[in-house]
């Protein structure tokens, strides 16, 4: 084999192309920044910014309140494009080790490594077990086995021969099942073979297929409709608000002011300049009522919380990609899994070992004495894989999946027989058994195949002694057999014989059985407990495969995916004669989806959407990326494809089902998360705006200035959302029903928090700002600037001690509170930031120090917020949410 020269290689490169994809356009640090100014809490904040510098250069307020406003947007938008770019970056490393593969190819007469970037249309491949086919072509020499999984879905190793040189094709380019054709990305299980390519870089099917996923339209994310919605409410009220204020100013100070005075009225409206100041007033006024309504540290807290629950879940195996897919993970009401690697280990194991009695050994230790030397010997000596040792453990290699599996059952028990091979006939599928002749310790010829090419054979069979006794019982082996195939696992048969091989012919005589070993894709354990918690928590998880519909229903039992007779199991052709109506009414009864298409997936996904779900996807494949890519959140396996890691939200570093788990309790945990921040924050917020309307009717000036709701919105509850981002991950909330897609954020017993404990502030400020028994404890002053201090500090305290309130549903305050010790921490930190800014804030803040008295009265105040709740939860919990 002499292969192409530099010069035919530069030529086909010119022709052709090269063999590296393209690369999908990645988003700058910038283009990331731009996006989220699109969200929809920090447009109205961008509105608010625009009003506040209009008046600043008018003179009308301080510049300070729009810088404060403009902090606000800047962090909450850094923090959030920050850790979204950090994850993407050790998205990208990971992408690059992956993708550094070698491949051999003939160049120049002499056998090469090359990258596969390198390759050109008309190079020649060697093509070994193990290799990644690094390009489309055809097989040149040799025969192989490949899994082409990645790109059909089929579980099937695919036979793959030379063409023939008169052979004129005439089936499509995608045809997996042409014996003659290879695809990049399939694996080769076994043989040898030199194949030439014929179609290289993103005109090959996987190139296609990851060319395709760019042009896919991304929805909204269930988190983004819900702040999209609550941006809309919170506008509405500020808006509303606003002018509320804005009329009641103006009549206080045209109607009230003069008494109801009709000739002092219309007098008052004469005098232009007047009547034009205090409509400026009104506006200013309003312009507040706006900027207290919305919760500025709302965006920055969503951004703080989703980045500390990105660093743990990267530590439990769960790499998120896209911060918007952890929450839409909690939010899940459909998940189609994949069986292969995810669902089970992905890869075959002996499981069980039945002896000629028709008695069961789950593992190889179980089955003593000489019977267990017999089967050790038919296992090794009769195989093609090679048993390797890495330390104290041992590794199969070689073979095919079938014979690396049945080694892999003897292989942790070191046995060393004096054999030598003789002779051996090699498995195919017509004859359907192998067999070796050897010689040494042992003269015997090793038998193995389907067990109705060897049981009929057999006479006698080994005992547990070892012993040969006549096989008289073989129904009782048969009966073994049956219960194993309605559990999915295959079984092989092991016999031995005393006659000698003849050329390509089974020796004749009697035989001896050995037994039975069944092999199967095994269930993962950690699989059946996960499955049950993710349909506890409400999400229909239905499995998507490749293989024959009773294996997988056998292993959707084994699972606990099917319990009922209500439970559906589809094949791919069933759900094909479906239209989309049919399938959307018994969608919700489907369990299982076998002999799937890739066109399946990306169907079942647009109809679950279309029902208005919230649709989780897992996939390892190229044929799964368009799928990962549709759906609201996309799992991809980390020993997945490069194609369906790009396409996904969140990457599975260890392929287990259990990290889905994790993924959809950390998404649940953000949003029980963010709705505690929503009652901490819209509590002071909405009392704030209570405060600033009731006041200028009271006659009183506004006691809240901008800045210092800015200090509460910002630096605040910046530190608030440190307290509540560092919430547990708690079990009970997979107990709870996934939220609708198009739910309010603010639920009822929210509603009640909220309103129950601004209300109660809003009461204790006109009591703070208007009875004597409370402005004779601070000390006296023409500018009352004890006072306002004493109730800015009541104010802040109020809220600190709300958020004990807020962080829990149950009476018990400190319920798991030492599972966030880092909550008390920030409380207290916040406490001492607000004493010491009562002492500091000066103008800025208009804080001027208090001396002992006036903090006993502002602190009994403030707390008396917790009892106040703490009778709420109870009467909420007596009448039910």
């Amino acid at each position: 084999m002499i292969g192409l020269n530099e010069q035919q290689v530069e030529e086909s490169r010119k022709k052709h192309g090269t063999n590296a994809l393209s690369e999908h356009e990645r988003e700058s640090f910038q283009d990331k920044l731009k996006g989220n100014f699109g969200d929809p809490m920090i447009k109205i904040l961008c509105v608010a910014l625009i009003v506040n510098v209009i008046f600043a250069f008018l003179g009308q307020a301080h510049w300070y309140e729009s810088a404060g406003i403009a902090v606000a947007v800047v962090l909450a938008t850094f923090v959030s494009t920050f850790s979204e770019y950090k994850n993407e970056n050790a998205f990208q490393k990971l992408q690059e080790e992956a993708s550094k593969i070698k491949c051999k190819v003939y160049r120049d007469g002499a056998l090469v490594e090359l990258s596969v970037d390198d390759i050109v249309v008309d190079d020649c491949i060697v093509l070994q077990t193990g290799d990644k086919i690094p390009a489309d072509g055809v097989i040149a020499s040799g025969n192989i086995k490949v899994d082409q999984s990645v790109l059909n879905g089929e579980s099937k190793e695919a036979a793959k021969n030379p063409m023939p040189e008169n052979y004129v094709e005439q089936a499509a380019a995608m045809d997996f099942l042409n014996e003659y054709k290879v695809f990049r990305g399939t694996v080769v299980v076994s043989g040898n073979a030199n194949m030439c390519v014929s179609i290289v870089g993103d005109k090959s099917v996987y190139g296609q297929i990851a060319s395709e996923l760019q042009q896919t339209d991304e929805r909204e994310t269930p988190l983004k409709v819900k702040l999209t919605k609550l941006a809309a409410d919170i506008s509405k009220f500020g808006y509303i608000g606003g002018l509320a204020i804005a009329v009641a100013f103006l009549f206080q100070r045209i109607v009230i002011h003069n008494n109801f005075d009709i000739a002092a009225i219309i007098n008052y409206c004469s005098n232009w300049m007047t009547v034009l100041n205090d409509i400026v007033s009104a506006i200013i006024l309003a312009v507040i009522i706006i900027v207290m309504a919305v919760p500025e540290g709302l965006p920055l807290m969503i951004a703080i919380v989703s980045a500390l629950n990105m660093g743990k879940m990267l530590k439990d195996n769960v790499l998120v990609r896209k911060i918007a897919g952890i929450e839409t993970a909690g939010s899940l009401n459909i998940l189609f899994s994949d069986k292969t690697g995810t669902i089970t280990k992905g890869k075959l194991e002996a499981v069980v070992f039945v002896d000629g009695a028709g008695m069961k050994y789950n593992n190889f230790d179980a089955v003593l004495g000489e019977l267990g030397k017999v089967l050790s010997l038919s296992i090794r000596h009769n195989t093609n894989a090679i048993l390797t040792s890495e330390g104290k453990e041992f590794k199969v290699i070689g073979g095919n999946a079938t014979e690396r599996a049945i080694l892999g059952f003897v292989a942790q028990k070191t046995t060393v027989f004096n054999v030598a091979q003789i002779h051996s006939i090699p498995f195919n599928s017509e004859n359907k058994y192998s067999a070796t002749h050897i010689h040494g310790d042992y003269n015997l010829t090793l038998i193995k195949g389907a067990p109705e090419k060897i049981i009929s054979r057999c006479s006698g069979y080994y005992n547990e002694k070892g012993e040969i006794c006549p096989l008289s019982n073989r129904e009782a082996v048969e009966e073994q057999i049956d219960l194993l195939a309605q559990r999915a696992i295959r079984v092989l048969a092991l016999a031995v014989s005393n006659s000698e091989l003849g050329e390509n012919e089974l020796p004749d005589g009697e035989w001896t059985l050995v037994g039975v070993i069944g092999i199967r894709d095994e269930v993962r354990p950690e699989s059946i407990s996960a499955i049950a918690e993710v349909q506890n928590a409400g999400v229909q998880v239905v499995m998507i495969t490749g293989d024959r519909k009773d294996t997988a229903v056998a292993i959707a039992k084994d699972v606990g995916l099917l319990k009922n007779e209500e439970d559906m199991v589809l094949t791919s052709d069933e759900l094909q004669l479906l239209t989309d109506d049919e399938l959307k009414a018994i969608l919700s009864q489907i369990r299982v989806i076998s002999r799937a298409l890739p066109s399946d997936k990306s169907r079942l996904v647009r109809v679950a959407q279309e029902m208005n779900l919230v649709v989780g996807m897992t996939g390892d494949g190229v044929n799964d990326s368009p799928a990962l890519k549709k759906a609201d959140v996309g799992f991809a396996m980390g020993g997945g494809t490069e194609v369906a890691k790009e396409a996904s939200d969140i990457v599975i570093m260890d392929d287990n089902f259990s990290s889905i788990d994790k993924a959809i309790l950390y998404g649940r945990t953000i949003f029980n998360s963010i709705r505690k921040f929503i009652i901490f924050q819209l509590t002071i917020n909405v009392a704030a705006v209570l405060v600033s309307f009731a006041s200028p009717l009271l006659g009183m000036e506004n006691p809240l200035s901008i800045t210092q709701i800015l200090w509460v919105n910002l630096v605040m509850d910046t530190l608030a959302a440190l307290a509540f981002g560092g919430e547990p991950a708690l079990k009970r909330f997979l107990s709870e029903k996934p939220k609708r897609r198009d739910e309010h954020i603010v639920s009822g017993y929210m509603w009640s928090s909220i309103l129950t404990g601004a209300i109660f502030v809003f009461a204790l400020s006109m009591i703070f700002l208007l009875t004597d028994s409370i402005s004779n404890v601070f000390r006296p002053d023409g500018a009352n600037k004890y006072l306002l201090t004493g109730y800015f500090a009541f104010f802040i305290f109020a809220a600190v001690f709300n958020a004990f309130n807020a962080r829990t549903e149950k009476i018990n305050l400190f319920d798991n509170i030492t599972k966030n010790k880092g909550f008390l921490r920030v409380i207290g930190l916040i406490a001492l930031v607000q004493v010491g800014m009562t002492y500091l804030g000066g103008v800025i803040l208009r804080c001027y120090g208090l001396n002992v008295n006036e903090w006993i009265v502002v602190l009994l105040l403030s707390v008396a917020i917790i009892p106040v709740d703490m009778i709420r939860k109870t009467v909420v919990r007596f009448f039910g949410k």
